[in-house]
């Protein structure tokens, strides 16, 4: 009987437990903190000038650095109130003498760690600073939008030769042979 006394206790109190609420309330899922970011920002160096280059790629854009190709495919962060985590998985190709391409990298890369991680070429190495909500640099939709818009902002089609005729007025020139 003593022990049908023990096991209810356990049960009330577990109950208890489960009605109190600080429990009530689901815990959160593991890296739903995580900030998805649509610019990852790398570093790489040419071993034979000495050069460290940064430089920003767009997500599922690719940026070529020397001899490599360097695609990221994610880029997560986490908020500034909690410790620094920063990660993207990132796709790196080198472009070799024969014109080939030949993947020679395809994983996650760690800004807290670059030495974990990063591409070590023989000429070029290349690791993850971080992941950044903007760069400097034009987003490739942006720059197809704007590659668009001066055919279709021309009134007509008669600006364009008016655009020639300097070229007309110049005179012509002859060779000596």
């Amino acid at each position: 009987m003593g022990a049908l006394m023990v096991a209810a206790g356990l049960t009330v109190s577990t109950v208890a437990l489960a009605a109190s609420p600080e429990s009530a309330a689901p815990a959160p899922a593991p890296g739903s903190d995580r900030i998805t970011n649509p610019v990852a920002e790398f570093a790489g160096i040419d071993k034979i000038t000495g050069r460290i280059i940064t430089f920003d790629v767009y997500i599922d854009e690719t940026v070529q650095f020397g001899a490599l190709q360097v695609t990221p495919r994610v880029c997560y962060s986490r908020p500034q109130n909690e410790e620094p985590k920063t990660d993207s998985f990132v796709e790196v190709d080198e472009i070799t003498l024969d014109r080939k391409i030949r993947r020679i990298f395809t994983g996650w890369m760690f800004a807290e760690s670059p030495g974990l991680n990063a591409v070590e070429h023989a000429v070029y190495d290349v690791w993850l600073k971080a992941c950044k909500q903007k760069s400097d640099v034009p987003a490739p939709d942006a720059a197809k939008t704007d590659a668009a818009k001066p055919d279709t902002a021309q009134p007509n089609a008669t600006a364009a030769p008016a655009a020639a005729e300097p070229e007309a007025t110049e005179p012509p020139t002859t060779s000596t042979n």
